[in-house]
């Protein structure tokens, strides 16, 4: 089983959108079995005390408008004991991957990577914390998890 682990700053927007399109994506190809998916943030700005934030609405309406729910999800952060727990970390831009490698210490296993890598059109997903574009971020995350599958599919 792979145990992949999308990584944003907050995990109320981007990094849960991702953990469940692509939990979408592989429940819709009978994989569903072969992934644990989960998401976190590096920051605790979204957590208090021992209870996270939910989704943020926008990032929740975006998903349902694809017919995906992400109920019941609750920010976390992630920890440096992760790193032995999960097969991949995806990150959503260049400062999640200067903080992750803050919280890790070091990737010496390879495992940690930017979503659009997985895409031709590289860069960071699009932040719509502060664009309010939840529909251009939906795409970017979408795309990426594609290829993400894709590698998989191989």
């Amino acid at each position: 089983m792979k145990k992949i682990m999308f990584v944003c700053h907050g995990n109320i927007c981007r990094s849960p959108m991702a953990e469940f399109i692509f939990k979408d994506m592989i429940k819709k190809q009978g994989m569903e079995n072969e992934f644990f998916v989960a998401s976190s943030a590096t920051s605790t700005e979204e957590i208090r005390g021992d209870i996270g934030n939910p989704v943020y609405p926008p990032a929740k309406a975006e998903l349902l408008k694809h017919g995906i729910s992400c109920d019941g999800k609750r920010a976390v952060q992630l920890k440096k004991s992760d790193y032995a727990k999960y097969d991949m970390f995806i990150a959503m831009d260049s400062n999640n991957i200067r903080n992750i490698g803050r919280i890790f210490g070091s990737d010496p296993d390879m495992k940690v990577h930017k979503m659009m890598d997985f895409t031709d059109r590289k860069g960071d997903v699009a932040d719509p914390w502060y664009s309010d574009r939840f529909d251009v971020a939906y795409k970017d995350i979408y795309d990426g998890c594609a290829g993400l599958l894709n590698t998989f599919n191989r």
